[in-house]
């Protein structure tokens, strides 16, 4: 992965890679103990040095707060982005960033898979606001050239890998697309990570995340981030971000900021253990179809090789049994844990028809009955793969 140039306050870190940059990136020795790691500021407002005079430009912590920032900074420097801002769960950032750059009458691209809490944000509560959108049917760019209304489409909306087909979609090519519409790009980067893949560097104008996935990484926290390259619009979505609320308590921005340290050592090992799941199941009977972007078969292989540093801890699989097998099978698991969410350290299997994606039953999103999704967590492989045998038997 080449050299990262970081922006605003870590720009003193110079071309520092992608692990020192998470280590360091808004982090500061505190100047008046040396404590190596920020304290957390679990202060709701701050004293004025006489009115109107801000010391450090903190006046009340819905506004801003020195944890808050530090964890900001550090997310806009992984991403290579010159600004960040968190939030208090990946749909608050989503939300309070279409209203940042949408207006009612306007018209969004989204995929046609994607997440299931994201199309019930547009579906059912964006489209009561006058905010249209329309589903890619697929990945590609003539798929999403399809999906925008030239004159209204004011986003085109990526997910990829998506959530949970795992289709891939070439972020410079509908960059390209979106910009020639008067779009701006905006890609979910949930399911990659910022270690895996920088879609800013691949032309992208806005990235979010549920950093409550990867990000995170231990499922002891709830959180959302944006970040963006331009800093007019990062300015729109920081008034906005303030104006409607919806932001991370000092000890929530603390945890991700811990959890965002050992992304990429993290990342490593989930990718490592979903290589070795993924080359079991291809191998075993009750296995109708493995999705897995790192297969060659997969058809958006190639597009994931270029734009990805490796191909990620999800998979996905459909049960040759059916919908029910695939349900007992979930239900089987040990080592594999039953639950909604992803990207933490321990793996979790779950149903997405009955689960995640319930919201996009008797839709155009709607997922196979049969199929399983798997967030592959960083346990020893041989112990989820014989779990996983045990489940299908």
């Amino acid at each position: 992965m080449p050299a990262i140039v970081p922006h605003g306050a870590a720009r003193t870190l110079g071309r520092m890679q992608f692990e020192t940059l998470a280590i360091h990136a808004g982090q500061e020795p505190d100047p008046t103990t040396g404590a190596v790691v920020p304290p957390i500021y679990q202060v709701s407002t701050y004293k004025q040095d006489g009115v109107g005079g801000l010391r450090g430009g903190y006046e009340y912590s819905r506004s801003a707060n020195p944890t808050r920032t530090s964890l900001e900074e550090c997310l806009a420097a992984v991403e290579g982005g010159r600004r960040g801002l968190a939030f208090a769960s990946g749909l608050a950032a989503e939300d309070t960033l279409l209203r940042a750059v949408c207006r009612p009458g306007d018209h969004v691209a989204i995929p046609g898979d994607a997440y299931g809490g994201t199309y019930r944000l547009f579906d059912r509560v964006h489209q009561e606001w006058g905010l249209d959108h329309t589903p890619a049917a697929g990945h590609g760019v003539d798929a999403y050239r399809a999906a925008v209304h030239p004159g209204s489409t004011k986003v085109v909306w990526v997910e990829t890998p998506t959530n949970p087909l795992l289709g891939i979609t070439d972020i410079a090519a509908v960059a390209e697309l979106a910009h020639d519409a008067g779009a701006l790009l905006v890609v979910d980067n949930t399911f990659a990570s910022p270690y895996l893949q920088q879609p800013l560097s691949l032309g992208a104008d806005v990235v979010v995340h549920s950093t409550t996935k990867y990000v995170g990484g231990h499922s002891d926290v709830i959180g959302g981030a944006v970040v963006v390259r331009d800093l007019d619009l990062a300015e729109a979505i920081t008034f906005h971000q303030n104006a409607m609320g919806a932001v991370p308590g000092p000890f929530d921005c603390f945890l991700t900021h811990r959890g965002l340290k050992t992304l990429g050592i993290r990342m490593d090992r989930h990718c490592d253990n979903a290589e070795q799941v993924v080359d079991f199941l291809t191998r075993h009977p009750k296995v109708a179809q493995v999705i897995y972007p790192g297969l060659p078969e997969h058809p958006g292989h190639d597009v994931a090789a270029r734009q990805m540093k490796r191909f990620g801890g999800m998979v996905s699989f459909r049960h040759a049994d059916g919908e029910q097998a695939a349900v007992e099978t979930c239900g089987r698991a040990e080592v594999f844990i039953l639950g909604e969410s992803l990207g933490g350290v321990e793996s979790l299997i779950e149903h997405p028809g009955r689960m995640t994606h319930m919201s996009v039953a008797g839709t155009e999103l709607e997922v196979s009955a049969d199929l399983i999704r798997l967030s592959v967590g960083i346990e020893t492989a041989d112990d989820l793969i014989a779990d996983l045998d045990r489940a299908l038997a």
